[in-house]
């Protein structure tokens, strides 16, 4: 529960909050995602040094979020005019364009609805929260970052990829999957289930209930 508005925090398998924000790429809301897969991260301040190496490595790995169908949208609490200002710095010390738009949450209210702030942490910057957000506008996975340690993008990249896997061939993925690893199989759920499985050819049984395929 969020005790600044009384609102539930968004979990796993739940509606994404709603919003309408002003971004570095005009006005945008959770609407003008419908249908589509994105990845929602806030970061706690413009002009800082983790935050700076974080942008250039999204950006470094948004063309693989698009060959998937994955839009990105930052957001911090700073103002259109300081992420404008932050975002041509980035692009003239790493020589990079930042492409994806980001939010200028200046009365926290993306922020707070996302449970985006730790007060413990911070009273007044974002955390480094990562949401994972499907075309059904639906929260798939939440990570957490403390404010000291940047964010691993080939992990963000891989959960998307496994998450689609998961959504296209009805199967989960193993620890440390890749794209083009074998995924598992769900276990049976009866007896007879159990030994139709034995005579299977197209997977791999390490035990009854931990079974492994190829996908195309």
């Amino acid at each position: 529960m969020n005790t600044e508005t009384g609102h539930q925090l968004p979990r796993i398998g739940s509606k994404a909050p709603n919003f309408k924000a002003e971004t570095t790429k005009g006005t945008i809301s959770l609407n003008d995602y419908q249908g589509k897969w994105f990845v929602l991260f806030s970061h706690p301040a413009d002009f800082t040094p983790v935050c700076t190496t974080e942008f250039v490595a999204f950006q470094e790995v948004y063309p693989e979020l698009r060959e998937e169908g994955v839009e990105l949208l930052g957001l911090s609490v700073d103002s259109v005019a300081s992420h404008l200002a932050w975002i041509r710095s980035i692009e003239k010390t790493f020589n990079i364009e930042i492409e994806f738009p980001l939010v200028a949450d200046s009365d926290k209210k993306v922020a707070i609805s996302y449970g985006m702030i730790m007060p413990e942490e911070s009273q007044t910057e974002t955390s480094r929260a990562v949401f994972i957000i499907d075309d059904n506008q639906i929260v798939r996975a939440i990570i957490y970052y403390p404010l000291t340690t940047g964010r691993n993008m080939k992990e963000i990249v891989r959960l998307v990829k496994a998450l689609k896997t998961t959504d296209n061939h009805g199967t989960p993925t193993p620890a440390n999957w890749e794209s083009g690893d074998k995924v598992l199989v769900s276990p049976p759920k009866t007896h007879e289930e159990m030994k139709k499985r034995a005579s299977q050819n197209d997977i791999e049984c390490l035990n009854w209930y931990l079974c492994e395929k190829s996908i195309d």
